[in-house]
């Protein structure tokens, strides 16, 4: 059967099912799917995770819940922690991070790793280390990305939630193309450190990929937190996420929608139609709707993005150049992440600077739009998700990538640029959300004509993710959701 994990943690605190049974179900779809999907990239050993068991706190809303984290930016100690490059592909995490102890706080036992992108810089899951994650809908088809893995994983019913992170959709776009929830929290919600703090200057943070809106709401109700010593704070929900689900939205709530890309790519018939089919069933619950653009600078902000992926894409490989005291090489990583760091070296502190306060006139301007709205509505994704084999970098780019080193600095951005640009054109929405700070939510609303899912996207004011998980209940509750039955996956 298809649980959500609050049903699976009551079925364990009634004593219908224990912990361990719970795992070793998990285990073996693991076992049985994963040949299949390639979502799960480490599984932990079973008398680790029958220690965690025993520790776990039962009284916790989650107790025994098995989970999984991306491998990406999320350590348990004694894990593996690759960041799915070749350069860690032995490493092993010496420490568990604030958010993975959040996680076992609320009672998740922690069974293994999910596959993602090197370093998450795509929005597909194709890495040289472990190769591509497959599509439970079809497998011909990617999960998406940066959290590939992890939406698999949930879609496929191999975990009821996983851990996945958000640097400019990865949460959100797997979730379109693999038909969950996807919530991207505001900025200082959840908790960071005590290495990492920023996460790409605060544009990304880690959630999870989940089937249900309780889910949702009980996991953010207990990994939200104010962290003095962090950088970004945001005040929290009160009394709790949870609460507001069993209260209705105001009487005059009001829904802002677009249907056009924010840097002018194409977007399906397939996308405007899941956002249209939204419109109306809104307007016939009563609901307000008005069809408004987004007037932020779309293109720019994306050259901003790149900006900052290539600064802080340089600044780790100078830490890993003093650790191991030699030069990168192109050798040493796969060709997007060579060419982003090259762009990066040649960034400056102005570059930096003004970036940062592009990033923070964006948030001015969207905290602004929420004076006449209460939530923003767009698709997730432009299309449904690429095949597995699509190629989104041509022959041409590639060979020019593999020459960056020749280029000028300008020119060296400029090819992020275009070496991203259908990439881009796939999932073109789901960015400024991250460098603003807003909280945003995909939706699993619609099946495409091609037969897979494709979400749409609400955004809302900083720290209102109440309001957009009162809109998700809305939808859920009148049967909305398109979810896989997993029975359909072919093995």
């Amino acid at each position: 059967m298809v649980f959500d994990a609050t049903e699976l943690a009551h079925l364990i605190q009634t004593n219908q099912l224990s912990p361990l049974d719970a795992v070793d179900d998990t285990l073996n779809k693991i076992t049985e799917l994963n040949p299949i999907l390639n979502a799960v990239t480490h599984v932990r050993e079973r008398t680790d995770i029958l220690a965690d068991i025993t520790k776990m706190p039962k009284s916790a809303p989650f107790a025994g819940v098995p989970i999984l984290l991306k491998n990406l930016g999320q350590s348990l100690a004694g894990l593996p922690n690759t960041a799915s490059s070749r350069l860690f592909k032995d490493t092993i995490a010496n420490h568990t991070d604030n958010y993975v102890a959040a996680l076992q706080r609320a009672g998740f036992i922690i069974v293994g790793n999910t596959n993602a992108p090197e370093f998450g810089f795509k929005n597909i899951t194709d890495p040289s280390l472990y190769g591509a994650t497959r599509n439970p809908w079809q497998t011909d088809f990617s999960a998406g990305g940066s959290s590939g893995g992890s939406a698999s994983a949930v879609a496929a019913n191999i975990v009821t939630l996983a851990a996945a992170s958000d640097g400019g959709g990865s949460i959100r776009i797997p979730a379109s193309f693999s038909g969950l929830i996807g919530l991207k929290p505001t900025r200082g919600r959840v908790p960071v450190g005590p290495a990492g703090w920023r996460g790409w200057q605060g544009a990304s943070i880690n959630f999870a990929e989940t089937r249900s809106i309780r889910d949702t709401a009980k996991l953010l109700d207990q990994l939200q937190v104010i962290q003095p010593a962090a950088p970004f704070q945001t005040p929290l929900i009160t009394p709790s996420s949870s609460y507001f689900l069993n209260q209705p939205l105001k009487s005059d709530f009001k829904v802002a929608y677009t249907l056009k890309s924010p840097v002018n790519t194409p977007v399906s018939a397939d996308a405007q139609t899941a956002v249209l089919n939204a419109v109306t069933f809104l307007e016939d619950q009563g609901i307000k709707t008005v069809e408004v653009d987004n007037s932020l600078p779309g293109k720019e902000l994306m050259m901003s993005y790149y900006i900052v992926n290539g600064g802080e894409t340089a600044s780790m490989f100078a830490e890993i150049e003093r650790h191991l005291n030699r030069p990168m090489t192109i050798a040493d990583m796969e060709l997007t992440t060579w060419v982003i760091y090259q762009a990066g070296k040649g960034i400056t502190a102005s570059d930096y600077s003004q970036t940062l306060a592009l990033w923070d006139q964006a948030s001015f301007q969207a905290n602004q739009f929420f004076d006449n709205y209460d939530a923003y509505l767009m698709p997730t994704t432009a299309t449904t998700a690429p095949a597995i084999d699509a190629q989104l970098i041509d022959n041409a780019t590639q060979l020019k990538m593999q020459h960056v080193t020749e280029l000028s600095h300008q020119d060296r951005l400029d090819l992020v640029y275009d070496f991203f640009a259908d990439s881009l054109a796939l999932t073109p929405f789901t960015q400024q959300a991250n460098l603003t700070g807003q909280p945003a939510i995909s939706l699993p609303t619609h099946i495409a004509k091609n037969g897979l899912p494709l979400g749409i996207q609400f955004t809302a004011r900083k720290g209102q993710e109440a309001t957009l998980l009162q809109i998700g209940k809305l939808f859920e509750d009148h049967a909305k959701f398109k979810l896989l039955d997993p029975t359909t996956i072919i093995k």
